[in-house]
């Protein structure tokens, strides 16, 4: 599954992460005068056995005042309130607004996902809503947990210390996000995910090492490459832009004193695009720790 399903973390998706293995992703830190900002990568699926901790994040993360993850209004009530209002369209099933051979891809996405009520369960789903849930129920049928996700490990961390935990964003800001895309641009989301149902699980494999390797370069590579290639459009809006936003909005904390610890999706800071990058623009550097 694409490592985004570009850190739409409103529905908890991402990687699919097996076994025990000591993880060590990668950590960022950018530092004007006596302002420091962290930057970290994670994934919003998770094992309760997977170990991912390591000296230099314990220590950035003790020396930061405050914690920033994409969002924080994503309890299930509220985003079931959310995908109910800005989701469904009933009147226009989703067949109808595919052509054959799509249709015939989403069904057999359907059948391998194991999506309870098969194709039928998607056709009142908008396609934005329809790719979202095709990414996130194969995960869920392996047993993943979406409150184990590495973002809610640190927010309950940074929480029982005492210390605030911000959102970049809201749930409906990411909802209404996706609700808004053009109908093209929505199904071109949809048939991004319809290409990765059917990735074997080596190809997976093979996005879990590089994020617990810290390989910035691989993620960007399995992640980002083809998002761009095959739907550029779609790229820009999911990647592009919301780097850009966060990369000004990372600007003005640097402006203030103080340690500020900030998770986001680790395709977000991977690749020529990377927030990293936006950064760079506004002259501010980034060092990996």
């Amino acid at each position: 599954m694409r490592l985004l399903r570009h850190s739409l973390s409103v529905l908890s998706l991402l990687f699919l992460l097996c076994g025990n293995a000591l993880a060590h992703p990668a950590l960022w830190q950018a530092k004007i005068g006596n302002s420091t900002v962290y930057l970290f990568g994670t994934v919003h699926l998770l094992p309760n056995d997977t170990q991912w901790h390591f000296p230099a994040l314990d220590q950035a993360l003790a020396h930061s005042q405050s914690l920033y993850i994409e969002l924080t209004d994503d309890d299930q009530a509220s985003v079931t309130t959310l995908v109910l209002q800005y989701g469904l369209d009933a009147a226009h099933p989703l067949s109808t607004q595919l052509s054959e051979s799509d249709n015939a891809a989403l069904a057999k996405a359907a059948e391998l996902a194991g999506l309870p009520g098969g194709v039928t369960t998607l056709q009142p789903m908008k396609p934005w809503l329809a790719a979202l849930t095709l990414s996130v129920a194969p995960l869920l049928k392996a047993g993943l947990d979406p409150a184990e996700g590495v973002d809610k490990q640190l927010r309950a961390q940074m929480s029982s210390a005492g210390k605030p935990v911000f959102g970049l964003e809201t749930a409906e800001q990411q909802i209404q996000f996706l609700a808004d895309l053009p109908a093209p641009m929505q199904i071109g989301f949809l048939r991004d995910t319809l290409r990765d149902v059917a990735k074997t699980k080596e190809e997976l494999l093979s996005l879990v090492d590089a994020w617990k390797q810290g390989d910035v370069a691989a993620i960007a590579k399995l992640e980002n490459d083809e998002l761009k290639t095959q739907e550029p459009a779609l790229y820009q809006e999911l990647i592009v832009q919301r780097n850009t936003a966060w990369a000004s909005k990372i600007r003005d904390m640097l402006k203030q004193p103080g340690t500020v610890f900030i998770a986001v999706g680790a395709a977000h800071l991977a690749g020529p695009d990377s927030v990293q990058a936006q950064l760079a623009k506004l002259g501010i550097t980034v060092q990996q720790d």
